[in-house]
């Protein structure tokens, strides 16, 4: 601080404006005074005018007092009126004959003086005014010049931009695009070469697809580049601008022909879409001038240009393609439409037809031609209608639906037509818009199924009838005359008077082998027909069946109840007794159980009969009728008796885990009349 007040005051002290005023002040206060400094020899120097109350030496301090407001300002030249004042007052005050008059000029020297001072003030106040305002002036030319600058330089960008705009959106073939616009960047940079790479993303490494400026050698020694590798490889990577200014001597340069080729000057720009990196642009000098600001931030725009295209480019590409796509899918749906066997119909949530195949020509009678003006109600009953729109509703609330399922359909002529149906939701933006409907003619599949059944049913009749009598006449004649046969050698054998010994042991023999052949006869003709069954009904039957299988085979066969009992028709009981009973024959032929469940349930829908035991199992079959492949013609047979009253047969098999074997039957299919 004190050199700085130091420095301040030699810098005063060295202004030669001082020292003049000073020298000014110095005079006047000789003349203002030459009576009190008889040194000088002076009198009143103006005397000779008459002037004789120094009125003159008071006006000459006006000189030193606007000297110094001209040249240091208001604040000195208020400084040196006062000092003035205290020259002149001691003189007006003590010396002047007339003080009234020395006091007025006095202050009439001060009042001028302040006012000369102010008006310079005024006056240094306009030209720092004016000063300013050229300063200002000045710097808003700068300015206009810079805007105009920027708006040249902004013109030049959008310029080149629309070039390469136009260049981009002049072709939709994506090689001969970027070669364009590749060769216009390096145009508007002022480049010697430039390289364009693509991005691979399922390899990670970029692709040279357009190179101009350089060798073959070159072009082959950087054709594939891993993504981070090399300069290109790290514009890649990192998505920023990459300057390099002398690429042969870049620690960073990743392969030897790139210092081969002589490039200096590189500049790398990432070729983006969407903030993704999709490629690479790069353009180089073979000499070692920089390229600019201006430039760099050009070739980003086009980098980005670039980038958009090349997306837009490739969508367009998969647009066509799936287009094409879409176009061929569409015509072989229709191929497949118009020349599928089964009928397929398109209808609205109204019902009203709107799309409809040959094959429902065929299946309903009416025209393709009538269906497409016509509504789903010309060819379905009020019970198949509901049933449609129950399947329907359950489709539109994602329900799960059991398909296909059986529908009826009325044909033109009035007769029925019964197919299978599978019906699919049409929606568009999550929309319900339509039903399609694609339906198999089993009509006649149906009847020969009845009719097979109705032959099935005729066959097991006569096949039971068939036991029956043979049953009847095994118990009436065949067992009778067993009987008379070994009552007769009983009656032998008790008669020994005239027999021998080893003949009586022979008769013996017989009338046992008589007694084991009446007891099959009878066992045989319990199998075949067990009148119990038709004494008693199922249950005692079962119970009586369970009983003959633990006595004669040694297997332990429990039998349970669940549910009120109730009574069968006589061939629903005459069935489920031929289930039960072969499937407790295959557990004693097969299974190498030692235990076996019989289990009658009485359900409030269905009836259902279980046979479980813990034998050996067998790997299961997903179809019961796979099951005649491999020999097991007991359990077809058990399927098909089930099948004639309407019920289901399942079996449940795993290996070292024994069988189930289970018959439903619905309940109105089970009741006795």
């Amino acid at each position: 601080m004190v050199l700085h007040m130091s420095s301040g005051v030699l810098r005063v002290i060295r202004n030669r404006h001082l020292w003049i005023v000073l020298a000014i002040f110095a005079i006047g206060i000789i003349f203002h005074y030459p009576q009190q400094m008889p040194f000088t020899g002076l009198t009143a120097p103006f005397s000779f005018l008459g002037l004789t109350r120094h009125a003159v030496e008071r006006i000459l301090f006006l000189v030193p007092v606007t000297y110094i407001g001209f040249v240091f300002g208001i604040k000195a030249g208020l400084t040196s009126l006062g000092f003035a004042l205290l020259i002149m007052l001691p003189r007006a005050v003590f010396i002047s004959p007339s003080l009234p008059d020395a006091l007025f000029e006095t202050f009439g020297i001060i009042l001028i003086g302040g006012l000369v001072n102010l008006w310079f003030e005024e006056r240094r106040r306009e030209r720092e005014h004016q000063q300013q305002m050229l300063l200002r002036l000045e710097a808003a030319q700068q300015e206009l010049q810079s805007q105009i600058e920027v708006i040249r330089t902004n013109g030049k960008r959008l310029a080149a931009l629309n070039d390469i705009s136009a260049i981009l959106n002049r072709s939709l073939e994506l090689q001969n695009t970027l070669s364009a616009a590749t060769d216009k960047a390096r145009e508007i940079v002022g480049a010697e070469t430039a390289l364009l790479f693509l991005l691979d993303e399922g390899t990670q490494e970029l692709k040279l697809e357009v190179y101009q400026g350089v060798s073959e050698e070159f072009a082959a020694g950087v054709e594939r580049l891993k993504v981070g590798e090399g300069f290109n490889g790290r514009v890649a990577e990192t998505g920023e601008t990459l300057l390099v200014e002398d690429s042969s001597h870049d620690p960073r340069l990743a392969r030897e022909v790139v210092r081969r080729e002589g490039l200096q000057c590189q500049l790398i720009v990432p070729l983006k879409s969407e903030g993704r990196v999709v490629g690479t642009l790069c353009v180089a000098r073979h000499n070692q001038r920089r390229f600019l600001a201006d430039e760099v931030d050009l070739l980003t725009l086009i980098g980005n240009e670039i980038g958009i295209t090349i997306e837009n480019m490739h969508f367009y590409q998969t647009q066509r393609l799936m287009t094409e796509w879409l176009r061929k899918s569409e015509e072989s749906y229709r191929r497949l439409f118009e020349n599928a066997h089964d009928a397929i119909w398109v209808h609205d949530l109204e019902g009203n037809i709107q799309m409809v195949n040959k094959a429902a020509e065929k299946l309903v009678g009416y025209s393709v031609e009538e269906l497409c003006k016509a509504n789903v109600k010309s060819f379905l009953s009020e019970e198949s209608l509901n049933l449609a729109r129950e399947v329907g509703r359950k489709l539109i609330q994602c329900r799960p639906v059991d398909q296909p399922y059986e529908q009826r359909l009325i044909r033109k002529d009035g007769t029925e037509a019964i197919c299978m149906l599978t019906t699919s939701l049409i929606t568009s933006d999550g929309e319900a818009e339509a039903f399609q409907n694609i339906a198999r003619d089993v009509t006649m599949q149906r009847h020969m199924e009845e009719n097979m059944k109705f032959y099935l049913q005729q066959v097991t009749m006569a096949q039971e009838e068939e036991r029956k009598r043979i049953a009847r006449e095994l118990h009436d004649d065949t067992a009778q005359a067993l009987i008379v046969l070994s009552r007769q050698l009983d009656s032998l054998t008790s008669t020994t008077d005239h027999l021998s010994t080893q003949d009586i042991a022979h008769l013996e023999k017989l009338q046992q082998q008589a007694d084991a052949i009446l007891e099959g006869v009878r066992r045989f003709s319990q199998d075949l027909r067990p009148s119990i069954l038709d004494d008693l009904g199922l249950l005692p039957a079962l119970e009586w069946l369970t009983s003959d299988v633990t006595h004669h085979f040694g297997i332990a066969v429990g039998i349970g109840v669940l549910g009120p009992v109730r009574r069968f028709a006589p061939e629903v009981e005459l069935v489920l007794f031929r289930i039960a009973q072969e499937a407790l024959r295959n557990v004693w032929k097969h299974s190498e159980a030692s235990r076996a469940w019989v289990t009658v349930e009485f359900g409030d829908d269905r009836t259902s009969l279980t046979v479980k035991d813990n034998g050996k199992g067998f790997e299961p079959l997903q179809n019961i009728g796979d099951l005649a492949s491999i020999g097991k013609l007991g359990l077809i047979g058990m399927q098909e008796r089930a099948r004639l009253i309407g019920g289901k047969l399942t079996v449940q098999s795993e290996a070292g885990k024994g069988t189930t074997v289970t018959a439903e039957v619905p309940i109105q299919n089970s009741l006795k009349d």
